[in-house]
């Protein structure tokens, strides 16, 4: 797998590393970092087929979880922070490299399958239905995602994907930056829990913060054991009148929650 995009913040204090869910990209932690950096080295991940990173040529959480690895060093484990399809990878990293992982947060996922995932093929439709070729301008794409993605919020975090270029000619052309066939295609493999390539590895033994939205339905009654199991030391919090993009939709929360974390000690 070829190189992967990061972004740091800070120059002094303990590492914190987040990862992104699907259809993000790094940067979406940047206010969160910005508002970490004076106290902690912040670095933000690019997963693969996402942002600038490279494309693959499928999708495999170990294979995902490391590679993100070879960033971290057990001379300097981290505090490692995932949403959704980062709070996956950050969990099979931990699992995999316990001694790279100074501590875990893990938001609004779980390690189970959600195999429904007929949400996100949604997105991935209306944005592969979007003529590229026609569109003039930003605000036309908004428009034309308009009624399958119904939520504003939602519509921009995908039109963050959305770049324009411009060719040699002066004419311009638009892209979605992320590999949004590859995807569509892994979509299944995403939404899963590889439980079989982790068999036999011993349970998370550090401190894991698991957040979740008030209103989101991606961690149910099920998922508790599972994460019971492999992350025994986790403490849950719920933070209310938020979804599952938690840190967008409740970002002051989301920061004071994550600092109490950071901060907490092992006892």
């Amino acid at each position: 797998m070829s190189e992967l995009h990061t972004t740091s913040y800070g120059d002094s204090g303990s590492r914190v590393v987040f990862l992104h869910g699907l259809f993000g990209q790094g940067r979406n932690w940047t206010q969160i970092a910005k508002t970490l950096a004076a106290e902690h080295r912040v670095l933000l991940v690019d997963l693969p087929d996402h942002g600038r990173s490279a494309w693959t040529d499928r999708f495999d959480f170990v294979e995902v979880a490391d590679r993100i690895a070879t960033l971290l060093d057990p001379a300097d484990p981290v505090a490692l922070v995932g949403h959704s399809l980062g709070g996956k990878i950050a969990m099979v990293l931990t699992l995999r490299h316990p001694e790279l992982v100074e501590r875990l947060c893990v938001v609004d996922i779980a390690p189970i399958d959600h195999q429904n995932v007929s949400e996100f093929a949604g997105y991935i439709e209306a944005m592969r239905g979007l003529d590229l070729d026609t569109l003039q301008q930003r605000g036309d794409a908004d428009r034309a995602l308009e009624h399958a993605v119904r939520s504003p919020t939602v519509r921009s975090f995908l039109l963050q994907n959305l770049r324009r270029d411009t060719l040699p000619d002066g004419q311009s052309t638009w892209r979605w930056q992320f590999n949004l066939e590859g995807l569509r295609r892994d979509l299944a493999t995403i939404g899963g829990w590889p439980a079989a390539d982790l068999a036999g590895l011993a349970p998370y033994d550090g401190l894991v913060l698991w957040v979740d939205g008030e209103h989101s339905g991606y961690i149910t009654d099920e998922a508790i054991p599972a994460m019971d199991a492999l992350f025994p030391r986790n403490r849950r919090v719920t933070i209310k009148n938020a979804g599952h993009w938690v840190h967008s939709e409740q970002p002051e929360t989301f920061v004071l929650v994550l600092r109490r974390f950071l901060d907490q000690h092992y006892s």
